[in-house]
């Protein structure tokens, strides 16, 4: 899909059109047993549903179900992000180094659009490997204003989803992650302090403080990755697109009165694609 070639776009600029990290472009995947990304599959399944697992408590869930597994799930688990609820976050550890921000979303009604954003990683199982995945979100009408997949946890792809929200929607006042790497890194504080929006984080373990976007990555993974099996970053990618098009534009709400994310935030726009490029320049890049 990328054309290292091209005279017109240079591979960064592609990259950036297509919602690929330039790293995830030059990254040379390892081969892996057949067997562990199904394994993979399965453990993120379960977690989905019992977020409180920790290693000892999945591998009597698997067990049960047939599968044998051993001492390295909690190896598995680590590498997928995945950590008991009332441990840690379940995507990555806070950084020592980083100031950690207040939460200040208790008891605070939020009713209108651009009144508070959110974000949060996950991890997306393939039919071979897997990749990250970042998405900003409007609390008050569940509207994904920009996402990003990526093979690594750093704050790149977070960053590049920050700036592509408020390019194209402006800034909400208050901002609310998890206390994740990627949220307390210098590079995506500073977009937020840069545009004067006061930044939250949720409390250690705290995953009902995002409420939102777990939802929003409960669907996701049931209505979209889990039904297809994705072979390949670009079948992720495109599945993606379409599903968050749908999800954005389709798909009504009940505590929405029944409106779409996007009617409620009153803002619809065709060529609304949140994390990948324009069907002309997919096809001119595909080509």
């Amino acid at each position: 899909m990328i054309e290292p070639d091209n005279s017109d776009l240079s591979i960064t600029a592609q990259c950036r059109l297509l919602s690929i990290s330039r790293s995830g472009y030059y990254y040379a995947p390892v081969p892996e047993n057949s067997a562990m990304p199904a394994l993979m599959a399965v453990i993120d399944q379960v977690f989905m549903d019992c977020p409180w697992y920790g290693g000892r408590q999945m591998a009597r869930h698997l067990q049960r179900m047939g599968h044998a597994v051993g001492r390295r799930l909690r190896r598995l688990m680590a590498r997928m992000g995945l950590a008991a609820i009332y441990q840690r976050p379940r995507t990555s550890d806070p950084h020592p180094e980083h100031r950690i921000y207040p939460y200040l979303l208790r008891d605070l009604a939020i009713i209108r659009p651009n009144q508070v954003w959110c974000a949060d990683v996950t991890y997306l199982p393939m039919r071979r490997g897997f990749l990250y995945l970042v998405a900003i979100m409007d609390w008050a009408t569940r509207k994904v204003l920009a996402w990003r997949i990526s093979n690594t946890m750093d704050a790149g792809f977070c960053v590049e989803a920050l700036q592509d929200a408020m390019t194209r929607y402006g800034k909400p006042e208050i901002f609310n992650t998890d206390q994740g790497s990627q949220f307390t890194s210098h590079a995506f504080t500073s977009v937020l302090r840069g545009a004067e929006v006061r930044i939250s984080m949720d409390g250690r373990g705290r995953w009902m403080d995002n409420v939102f976007i777990e939802r929003l990555w409960r669907s996701v993974k049931y209505e979209c990755v889990y039904l297809h099996a994705f072979e390949t970053g670009s079948e992720l990618r495109a599945g993606l697109g379409r599903w968050f098009t749908y999800y954005n534009h389709h798909r009504p709400h009940s505590a929405l009165a029944g409106r779409t994310p996007a009617e409620a935030y009153g803002h619809i726009d065709a060529s609304d694609h949140g994390g990948h490029a324009s069907h002309d320049l997919m096809a001119k890049l595909a080509a």
